[in-house]
């Protein structure tokens, strides 16, 4: 396992552990199709909220929220629409989010959750 991987890993823990303590349910972590993979779909009251966790170790490559790009965010679109299609009850809205996690050389790691972020 590259080191990215498993810092990639810790933030998706650290930000599911966010998630939960604001009072969202987890639907799926890692959803994976043909174009792409969501890393966290959780449920927010009545709404589905597409998650993209970007974790950092420091700000050399800034912050984590600068790394959704225009792109990735309108693939994000497009897989959280699928997700809803193919897994979620009708009637739920449909609400995209990121969560930077930066780790800490001492301490907790800090969440910085940007909800309707695009």
């Amino acid at each position: 396992m590259r080191a990215k991987d498993g810092v990639g890993r810790y933030g998706e823990r650290v930000a599911v552990r966010h998630l939960e303590q604001a009072g969202f349910t987890i639907l799926a972590r890692n959803w994976r199709c043909e174009i792409g993979e969501i890393d966290v779909v959780a449920l927010d009251g009545s709404t589905v909220v597409v998650c993209e966790v970007k974790t950092r170790s420091g700000l050399g490559y800034g912050s984590g929220l600068e790394a959704v790009t225009r792109e990735k965010a309108a693939r994000l679109r497009r897989l959280g629409h699928r997700w809803l299609v193919e897994n979620g009850p009708g009637g739920l809205g449909l609400r995209f989010d990121v969560l930077a996690v930066h780790r800490s050389p001492r301490g907790p790691a800090a969440v910085e959750h940007v909800r309707a972020a695009f």
